[in-house]
């Protein structure tokens, strides 16, 4: 316990595999038992806590990072730079999954098997991409919160930050105190519950391997390789790259600094989920204020997905492979447009990318009853690409505020003695 918290995780993912594979080979069905059970539930337990707290973090962060940024011009200029910065780097990330896809055609000879287990009717696919932009209005706000409609909670926690900024002082200066207080509990709730980290992640990799396995790995594995090349392009490359021609500091104190929420968001397989965390790392490791912040990061863990965006548009050039259509370039374009409207629209929880992919597949003519057997096929392969894609995510989040703070003014990052991992060290 006295290791680092992202050893701990990683640790924990160790056993937890190991754990997940013993299960698989005592159990020939579905793993059982009161054993089995508790384990799982660890990881179910971790994830609703997590889940327990997103929306009043997320809430109260834009809230008082909107109220304290000030006048309405430098909110505007803040929001401009960050929505420039996610939509450049889902291009970038989306250009590379192409790139690998025409160049190593994963598709192509692959036999996928019938999924009849697979039933494309209980997915709910948003009927279109305009869609996704109208529901970021909230009807009403209240619901929103409660259903989990966490662009519905952005736009309208922006729209009362941007509402307090502009009260006069005798009133907006009770408000703001009232909800920066109410952001500071939140952290402090966040705190208790990450030191619960390893344990629930324990849980999560002893179910996910005891239920998948490895057999169907094996069957499209060179989809997999394809996928994961391209997210290990934008992770090791492109992210990095970025991120030292806007700021001229060294990539590697950042890997180290976001070290603890990159293994959490490869163990939850959810960028909101793991917000906590990631607010957590770039305030007290980097040195970012809360001021930029509490603004950046929750606005990215919902519209920021460059993983997602790269797997979007990779998956269905190669569920066309598969389907032995060549794309046109005209195609490729569309999908590369909707493959970045859709991954703004895809909400970070597990797998939310491989439902909203239904968008791009429509938008170039395909049925979905025409792909519904490939993409089950690709659901039994999932959660290690979604695991993957999600800590390309939240990096991607933690760099695109970083660049921002910098290009605010904000200096002497990754100094004074941070990079505390563990939540009981401050």
């Amino acid at each position: 316990m006295k290791l680092k918290l992202h050893w701990q995780i990683l640790i924990a993912m160790v056993l937890g595999a190991g754990t997940g594979a013993i299960f698989q080979s005592v159990y020939s069905g579905e793993p059982s038992g009161p054993i089995f059970s508790v384990f799982s539930s660890l990881g179910v337990v971790f994830i609703r806590l997590l889940r327990m707290i997103i929306v009043p973090l997320i809430f109260t962060s834009i809230v008082s990072g909107v109220s304290n940024i000030g006048e309405g011009k430098k909110l505007g200029r803040i929001g401009l730079k960050t929505m420039t910065y996610y939509i450049v780097t889902s291009m970038f990330a989306i250009l590379v999954g192409l790139t690998l896809c025409n160049l190593l055609t994963p598709g192509v000879g692959v036999d996928i098997p019938v999924n009849k287990g697979f039933d494309p009717g209980q997915l709910k696919t948003p009927g279109s991409v305009m869609d996704i932009l109208i529901r970021m209005i909230p009807v009403n706000p209240v619901h929103a919160a409660s259903s989990g409609d966490m662009l519905g909670v952005i736009f309208f926690s922006i729209i009362l930050g941007i509402g307090i900024s502009r009260l006069k002082p005798e009133h907006g200066d009770y408000i703001k105190k009232f909800f920066n207080s109410f952001f500071e509990l939140m952290m402090k709730v966040t705190e208790i519950i990450i030191k619960f980290a390893p344990i629930g992640v324990f849980g999560l990799m002893t179910a996910v391997v005891a239920k998948t396995g490895f057999d169907m790995i094996r069957a499209v594995g060179k989809y997999m390789f394809t996928i994961a090349a391209g997210l290990s392009i934008h992770l090791l490359i492109t992210l990095p790259l970025i991120f030292f021609l806007l700021t001229r500091m060294n990539p590697v104190k950042h890997f180290k600094a976001m070290a603890s929420a990159l293994a959490t968001a490869f163990s939850t397989s959810s960028s909101s989920a793991t917000l906590p965390l990631t607010m957590r790392n770039v305030e007290k490791n980097v040195g970012v204020s809360n001021r930029i912040s509490s603004f950046v990061l929750p606005l990215g863990a919902t519209v920021n997905m460059d993983g997602t965006a790269l797997y979007e548009c990779a998956g269905v050039i190669f569920i066309s492979q598969v389907m032995g259509l060549e794309l046109t370039l005209i195609q490729q374009f569309v999908v590369v447009i909707t493959a970045l409207l859709a991954s703004i629209g895809a909400a970070g929880i597990p797998s939310a990318g491989l439902v909203v992919i239904f968008i791009v597949t429509q938008a170039i003519g395909f049925k979905d009853a025409d792909v519904a057997i490939i993409i089950g096929t690709m659901l039994a392969v999932d959660r290690p690409l979604d695991m993957f894609r999600t800590m390309i995510n939240v990096f991607s989040d933690s760099i695109g505020t970083v660049v921002i703070a910098k290009s605010e003014g904000e200096k002497d990052f990754y100094k004074g003695g941070l990079f505390l991992e563990d939540p009981g060290d401050d």
